[in-house]
């Protein structure tokens, strides 16, 4: 597919070409209408800030060319099946275009999923609700430095900044923006005049822009964002914060980014706070906000983000001082520990829990002028995020002293073998390093041994009929195992209504002990074979 127009078969080229050119003869109509009912024939157009006839139409068809956007996005062969709600998949199912093997097509004049009544339906209700009770505002189309630069000093700044090279949205942008032209270019002139999106001073670190450079595309992003904090620390608030919204995954697996650990570093985050340090801001507050939904194409069957993590930055104080590797992981390990905790009771979902701890890590090294090590060099924030990761993990094994025996002999045999058969042997070694016995794990149901090999149960495979008050203790393995399992069954027996139900039956401190086992099992390797 090397044009926008091999997306289509010639039927659906057809009925968008159709729907497009008919946008002129829906225009005037508007306009005669609006006429009859007594607004001005004369004026300016929309463009211009006219309220009369011709800006009405213009207004309307604008609306009624975004519908056919919304129909390019389900008329293509692109569109796939989506299977859990037995209805078509449009083209962006994700940020990207992506292969399909088959693609479904809907009719543009039944009731199903796609259809033209359904496109202008989506558009007028977000029409509808965001100019409901609301005062004019101003919308500008600007690069982002001269949008905080030229904001009088003292604005509120609030956004959501680029993920390196996560998404391009500028070539994604051509997608919608090749019917959109050739529709609007009369009523919008200004925002149509080149044939695709402007794309040269976007902030991704795209190497194809450079010449396949990586180098290039990164320092290119780096110079941006810094620009962009720099010009908004000059016209900051003093009384309201900076947010940033970040919603971002991305793990590097090279060698200097390996910690031994289940954690590694991650570019985006990386480039993102080297940006935001550089300019003088500090972190100050951060806590994830619910913003993706589970369904969508790229969270299916991963680990993906279930929310935008917030941080809210101020200027750091200009006496700030300097301090050494060790006075900051000091800092890190007193203050750490209070911020997990309070996020854990906030039910934040365990896939953000790595993501959201960097706020509260980044506050202590962002406090500082600079963190130095043992040499005397600035510690890079890639150096401080794997720290914040080894940390991560420590906290999670402090709570082993916590937690039974099975559970502690269960969470280390997990983290080895997942629910793969292994060797009796060695779970022998481990259970006696418990002080317990191979043959007290599998007397409390958890635990399949014989014929020389040891398995823990699946979550399927507890008894349904288990009841924790018929017992006079409850091994927190199995209780999270249960819970975990009624989440899981869905809405249809019971879902979260039943694990919670369930929790209510536990004693008070089993059930934080559960919730606390879960995210530390999260943290592990869920990529390796037999540990979903």
């Amino acid at each position: 597919m090397s044009t926008f127009a091999d997306v289509y078969t010639e039927r659906q080229l057809v009925a968008l070409t159709t729907f497009s050119d008919l946008l002129e003869q829906a225009r005037q109509r508007v306009f005669a209408d609006a006429v009859d009912v007594g607004l001005s024939a004369e004026g300016v157009g929309l463009a211009a800030g006219g309220r009369d006839a011709v800006a009405y139409s213009e207004a309307v068809t604008t609306y009624l060319a975004l519908a056919v956007d919304k129909a390019a996005d389900y008329w293509s062969s692109i569109c796939s099946w989506h299977s859990s709600g037995e209805k078509m998949r449009n083209t962006f199912a994700r940020q990207a275009i992506p292969m399909v093997w088959d693609y479904a097509e809907c009719n543009p004049f039944s009731n199903s999923t796609g259809n033209w009544t359904a496109c202008v339906d989506w558009v007028w209700k977000v029409v509808g609700r965001a100019c409901d009770d609301v005062a004019e505002g101003v919308v500008s189309c600007v690069d982002a430095v001269e949008a905080v630069g030229v904001q009088p000093r003292g604005s509120v700044i609030s956004t959501d900044p680029p993920y390196y090279d996560n998404i391009g949205y500028a070539d994604l942008s051509d997608y919608f923006y090749v019917w959109l032209r050739r529709s609007m270019a009369g009523v919008w002139p200004e925002l149509f005049e080149t044939m695709l999106t402007p794309k040269s001073s976007e902030l991704v670190a795209t190497p194809y822009r450079f010449g396949g450079n990586k180098e290039a595309a990164s320092e290119h992003f780096e110079r941006g964002l810094r620009a962009v904090f720099e010009a908004a620390h000059a016209n900051s608030h003093a009384d309201v914060p900076m947010t940033l919204f970040y919603a971002f995954k991305q793990t590097d697996t090279d060698g200097e980014a390996r910690t031994g650990s289940p954690g590694v570093a991650s570019t985006g985050w990386e480039k993102m706070l080297d940006g935001l340090l550089s300019a003088g801001w500090q972190i100050t507050a951060t806590w994830p906000l619910r913003t993706e939904l589970s369904n969508r194409t790229i969270a299916s069957g991963k680990n993906a983000l279930a929310s935008s993590i917030v941080l809210a930055c101020r200027p750091r104080a200009l006496g700030a001082r300097s301090v050494s590797r060790r006075e900051y992981l000091a800092g890190l390990r007193d203050e750490l520990p209070n911020a997990l905790t309070t996020m854990l009771r906030g039910n934040i979902a365990p896939v953000d829990l790595a993501q959201a701890a960097i706020g509260p890590s980044m506050t202590v090294f962002s406090r500082y002028a600079a963190v130095l090590e043992a040499d005397g060099s600035r510690m890079p924030v890639r150096t401080a995020l794997r720290l914040i990761n080894q940390e991560l993990d420590a906290y999670f094994a402090e709570q082993d002293g916590d937690l039974d025996e099975i559970t502690r002999f269960c969470a280390a045999w997990f983290e080895q073998h997942g629910y793969n058969d292994a060797p009796f042997g060695e779970a022998d070694v481990l259970a006696r390093a418990k002080n317990i016995s191979v043959d007290r794990v599998a007397g409390a149901g958890i635990l399949a041994a014989g014929g020389g090999t040891v398995r823990l149960h699946r979550r399927h495979q507890y008894d349904p009929g288990w009841n924790p008050e018929s017992q006079a203790t409850s091994v927190v393995w199995a209780c999270a195992q249960r819970l975990a399992r009624c989440v899981e069954a869905g809405a249809d027996a019971g879902g979260e209504a039943a694990a919670a139900r369930l929790l209510a039956q536990m004693p008070p401190s089993v059930g934080e002990s559960a919730r606390a086992l879960a995210y530390r099992l999260f943290s592990s390797d869920c990529s390796a074979p037999g540990r979903s």
